[in-house]
């Protein structure tokens, strides 16, 4: 019976994770994604960073609202145009814990790892629980070549959100990359 029980409580966790799981964003390469992104009605029919989603989301402005200036930095940086997303993310009034994450992301993926570092850690400043921050603040550390730091804001996302959230999951996916390549 004991054997039944535990067995049966098993296949209800894994299958509440994959429930959960299921509805997670995923990457190309089939992994789950850290977040799903800002959406517009007016401009998400547009394939992200073509000409006619640019015509549509507008030059950056200090006119624009900060959440319309991070919907474009966002996929403009999730779309591998870094510089072009600084020129959006960096005009918002608001520096809130997205904007400075995605200013850290875009500047760490020029090239620019540790002018990246205080981004990230100003972002969690503004919000501990960000765990979208750490997740890519471990990226950062990995980058570095500081394994011990990237696992240091693994077990802070299993602390804050548990060991199935997305963020978690992605950033123990690079860090197994990183153990394997290492190996």
């Amino acid at each position: 019976m004991t054997n039944f029980l535990s067995r049966s409580a098993g296949l209800v966790l894994a299958s509440g994770l994959a429930a959960m799981l299921a509805g997670a964003p995923l990457h190309a390469d089939g992994r789950i994604s850290k977040d799903t992104g800002p959406a517009s009605a007016a401009c998400d029919a547009q394939s992200k960073g073509s000409a006619a989603w640019t015509a549509c989301v507008g030059q950056a402005s200090h006119a624009m609202a900060d959440e319309q200036l991070f919907y474009a930095g966002y996929w403009l940086a999730k779309s591998g145009q870094y510089q072009q997303a600084l020129g959006y993310l960096t005009l918002a009034e608001k520096k809130d814990e997205r904007v400075l994450t995605y200013i850290g992301y875009a500047t760490r993926k020029l090239g620019h790892v540790e002018e990246a570092l205080p981004y990230y850690r100003q972002a969690l400043d503004v919000n501990p629980n960000y765990v979208v921050a750490r997740a890519y603040l471990g990226e950062a550390f990995l980058s570095k070549g500081e394994l011990e730091k990237a696992r240091g804001e693994l077990a802070e996302i299993e602390r804050r959100c548990g060991a199935t959230c997305p963020s978690y999951v992605d950033l123990k996916g690079h860090i197994q990359d990183y153990d394997a390549a290492k190996g």
